[in-house]
């Protein structure tokens, strides 16, 4: 049994830690908002008030919140911060949605108070969480993720992907979240252009879906959109957040986005017209 602090219990955290309970390992918790610990605390685990209070005496420490901002305050605030408390034996593994640029810094920061550091987001939503279908992409050194990997499959992993070095698996889970956000807003305008020739969009997706040219991941998102069930598992706040840290990613090296530019600009357009909390596939209602 090991001793794991998860910062952050959001929609992913708050099943990543029960998972860690479920596999009978002591688990601490931090939000900044207390209230939605309540039931974890219920199921077994422990309160922390603070991140550096949760990282005192744990093995590995887990983050999952929203943005750099929210990451440096978690890990580095001058008298709360999770790297106050964490032991020179112990494993960050950060599994947030960030820049590269911050996960480099933030590691270097980890490294240099003598801990060890991951980079370790996920692919999957609430379902693949619950049911432990997550699949991990991991940046960082083999022999750390050898010792943090039991943990990592205890967390919900299916999969883990050993990208490469640190930050490496952060840009990986930049590419998949801006290619799936790619394909989605192509969809729900393709599907917009069809449905104005007179073709409705469940014969649309019908004939699409039979053919190479659509990833199952995306027919699914169409389903969603014929359904209009815009339930959020993956917002469009968080989505145009994605899009943002991979263009700032993508300039740091030079690297030319025109396609990943000009489909954030959509997910931009969908904030504004007040769709920002539906899910992904509330981006249809742009076109259909």
């Amino acid at each position: 049994m090991s001793r794991v602090a998860v910062l952050g219990i959001g929609a992913i955290g708050s099943r990543v830690a029960q998972n860690l309970l479920d596999a009978n390992h002591e688990v601490v918790v931090y939000n900044r908002t207390p209230e939605k610990a309540i039931p974890l605390v219920n199921k077994g685990a422990i309160y922390a008030a603070t991140p550096r209070e949760a990282s005192e005496n744990a093995d590995i420490v887990i983050s999952m919140v929203t943005d750099n901002d929210a990451s440096r305050v978690i890990w580095l605030d001058e008298e709360t911060g999770a790297v106050m408390g964490l032991g020179k034996n112990a494993i960050a593994i950060e599994s947030s949605t960030l820049t590269v640029a911050w996960t480099k810094e933030l590691a270097a920061e980890i490294e240099g108070c003598g801990g060890n550091f991951l980079d370790a987001p996920v692919v999957g939503s609430r379902p693949q969480a619950a049911d432990k279908k997550l699949i991990y992409l991991v940046g960082g050194s083999a022999e750390t993720l050898t010792i943090a990997q039991d943990i990592i499959y205890a967390a919900g992993a299916s999969t883990i992907h050993h990208v490469g070095s640190i930050a490496q698996g952060m840009a990986m889970k930049l590419a998949v979240n801006a290619l799936f956000g790619i394909q989605v807003a192509a969809l729900a305008e393709i599907l917009g252009m069809l449905s104005k020739n007179g073709i409705e969009p469940a014969k649309a997706l019908e004939c699409l879906g039979e053919l190479p040219v659509i990833s199952p991941s995306t027919k699914g998102a169409g389903n969603l959109m014929l359904k209009r069930n815009h339930a959020p598992m993956f917002p469009i706040d968080l989505v145009e957040k994605d899009f943002r840290y991979m263009t700032q990613t993508a300039q740091m090296v030079a690297a030319s986005t025109p396609a990943s530019t000009a489909i954030h600009e959509i997910y931009v357009q969908a904030i504004a017209q007040g769709y920002g909390s539906d899910n992904i596939t509330g981006v249809s209602q742009l076109f259909i």
